[in-house]
């Protein structure tokens, strides 16, 4: 009954979204208060339509209803609770209706959103309307998770063990948060376009109204793929964090496109220039998210991470791609030569260092774009197949992001309209100076010498520096009495704050991945009990191995110590399993770690390798310097978001005294 229930909720959601639609074009059209009214009401209502539905979804999972066939693909009555709950969004079905829960909600705020003028407000929630219709009609019609099985299986096939994480219950919500957060700076950009303004005095206003929902989408997603990666990192035993897998890259492409949307938006808020890049960009980036809803789910690309993979139905989400991304952008082709912006610009100015940042960002996500797309075009041309992997990405990505971090401290420090780049340079110097001291350090201290990677440890502390640089700038420090340095840290918008950390952040970041990438080290072979293994400055001996039962599982578990090899620290012990899941016949690894200040010793038990007599175990060992600051540095990128997503500035909407005005 709860699953009809549920499934009714999903279509009632639907006829909401269209009414949505219609109700809110009808107003414009009319100028009617009361049909734009009607139509935020019908938004509100299809946000807890779909609420009802996914919570019916729930349901079905933790009492096990196998008559549903989704709970029967992707759930067992031994699975532990927290991943039958998490299991409601672990399949094509679940996850869809995850991915329409968050449009609608995002619809719903947009809906109640305060300071917008009646026309723009009007036609955004007539294009968000839109984007829930056509997803929901996909649910709906196609990919219902409330499909009834008759007879019922008297037992569940179970969830990919690989997803039975507890990363499963946070890392898909905020994931999905962030792709479709950006539906919302889609649908104003749509809603822009049809209202084709052409006054200059718009686009600054319009560029505060995105901003806040392009920083939360940012932020979140963020948090989302750094959460991935380190899901990934323990769960799948290969001792890394990032592949270029195409879904990984899926992922990727709308983090890239937000990015240069937030940096594009700030000179739009701030000097109504870049009108039309920036209305471009907040396209870009959702349809990025829509091309990756479809890689995930398409098959037409190899990952590890298409679970919920359905060919025929990943062609349907295609459609949808081309219908809401063909239309949006036929109507930018029509409207460009409306879109004036003002805010004239020197080349060397603040304007200018942004227009440069997304010029490097969005050719990245070009580069990405074409690794990721590139085997499918060529497959389908020629029948031939091709694997791009790392090698292409170091060769093309690596070097424009690498002039991208080089030109971005200076940012901050030029002038709208007009900069000094000198001045700018001289008060970096000292950060230029730590930076370069450091590359030269790095290179005389580590071993092996790696030239490109001391340049990459330069320029994440340049980042950090640059960024600690800028701060410093703002509030006097050391140039000013400390009373009066207080008074304007204090002073300085939570704005600022934000993109310093920001930068911060990505710094760390660099360090992390610079460090772990160029000088990480690992050795693997079969180990009896009480031999040892070593890997760089790590050594671990194989202490214990028998079998455990878990709630579904059957393991193999692992005791082992890791120890310095020059045996002058101290030891620790770490446990590493090999799982069988009889219930789909599967094995997953759940590795080792031993956290050692900055570094991870990874530790991974794999098959064993001797006889009944003279049992061995396949060990891996994995010494991963500075692994933490890969996972740290986006944290502090997404607190940074979160702190400017909370200055006042952005929450006072800019066009609060026009809002009744069409």
């Amino acid at each position: 009954m709860i699953a009809e229930f549920g499934a009714f909720a999903l279509a009632l959601a639907l006829a909401l979204s269209l009414l949505q639609t219609g109700l809110s074009a009808a107003g414009r059209m009319r100028r009617s208060p009361v049909l734009a009214g009607a139509a935020q009401g019908a938004a509100l209502a299809a946000a807890a339509a779909v609420a009802l539905s996914f919570a019916a979804l729930v349901h079905a999972f933790v009492v096990s209803d196998f008559s549903v066939s989704n709970v029967a693909a992707n759930s067992h009555t031994d699975k532990p609770m927290l991943y039958k709950v998490a299991g409601a969004w672990g399949s094509h079905e679940g996850s869809l209706l995850l991915w329409c829960l968050v449009l609608t909600v995002f619809g719903g705020a947009l809906a109640r959103a305060r300071g917008l003028p009646f026309g723009l407000k009007a036609s955004a929630v007539a294009a968000q309307g839109a984007l829930g219709s056509l997803f929901l009609a996909f649910a709906v019609f196609t990919s219902s998770p409330f499909v009834r099985l008759d007879p019922a299986p008297f037992q569940g096939a179970s969830l990919n063990p690989l997803l039975q994480d507890p990363a499963l219950a946070v890392h898909p919500p905020l994931l999905y948060a962030g792709y479709v957060g950006f539906s919302v700076c889609f649908s104003l950009a749509v809603a822009a376009l049809i209202e084709g303004r052409a006054q200059t005095a718009f686009w600054p206003a319009w560029g505060r109204w995105v901003r806040p929902w392009a920083l939360a989408s940012w932020a979140f997603l963020t948090v989302g793929i750094a959460l991935g990666s380190f899901w990934a990192y323990y769960e799948l035993g290969w001792g890394g964090w990032w592949f270029w897998d195409p879904v990984e890259n899926a992922s990727f492409m709308p983090w890239l496109a937000g990015a240069a949307l937030l940096h594009s938006a700030v000179v739009t808020e701030r000097r109504g220039a870049l009108a039309g890049w920036t209305v471009f960009l907040a396209l870009l980036a959702f349809t990025f998210s829509m091309l990756g809803a479809f890689l995930v789910r398409s098959g037409v690309l190899t990952s590890v991470h298409a679970f919920a993979v359905d060919p025929q139905r990943g062609m349907m989400l295609l459609a949808i791609l081309g219908v809401a991304a063909g239309a949006a952008f036929a109507l930018f082709a029509w409207r460009a030569p409306q879109l004036k912006g003002g805010g004239v610009f020197a080349p060397v100015s603040r304007e200018g260092a942004l227009v440069l940042n997304n010029l490097f960002l969005t050719a990245a996500a070009a580069t990405v774009l074409l690794g990721t797309l590139y085997p499918l075009i060529l497959e389908a041309a020629s029948g031939a197949t091709i694997s791009v992997g790392p090698p292409y990405f170091a060769a093309t990505f690596t070097p424009l992001m690498m002039v991208a971090f080089l030109i971005l401290p200076a940012g901050p420090l030029l002038a709208w309209k007009r900069g000094d780049l000198a001045g700018a340079m001289q008060r970096l110097a000292a950060a230029g100076g730590v930076a370069v001291l450091s590359a030269l350090a790095a290179y005389a201290l580590w071993e092996p010498r790696k030239a490109l990677a001391a340049l990459g440890i330069g320029v994440g502390v340049w980042l950090i520096a640059g960024s600690l640089a800028e701060v410093a700038e703002r509030i006097r420090l050391f140039r000013a009495a400390a009373a009066e340095t207080w008074r304007r840290a204090r002073g300085l918008p939570l704005g600022a704050w934000g993109m310093t950390l920001a930068h911060l952040g990505l710094g760390v970041f660099i360090l992390g991945a610079v460090v772990e990438t160029g000088f990480k080290a690992e050795a693997a072979r079969s180990l009896m009990l009480g031999q040892s293994l070593s890997a760089g400055p790590w050594t671990v001996t194989l202490d214990d191995v028998r079998v455990v039962e878990g709630p579904n599982y059957l393991a193999e578990r692992g005791r082992l110590t890791v120890r310095p090899g020059d045996d002058r620290g101290r030891a620790t012990t770490v446990t590493a399993e090999r799982r069988f899941f009889p219930a789909g016949g599967q094995t997953t690894t759940e590795v080792g770690l031993d956290f050692r200040g900055l570094d991870d010793v990874y530790v991974v038990i794999g098959e064993r390798a001797g006889g009944p007599d003279r049992p061995a175990w396949v060990v891996r060992l994995y010494w991963n310097p500075w692994a933490r600051l890969i996972f740290l540095g986006p944290a502090i990128m997404a607190l940074g978001g979160l702190l400017s997503l909370m200055d006042r500035r952005l929450r006072v909407g800019a066009g609060r005294a026009r809002r009744k005005t069409a």
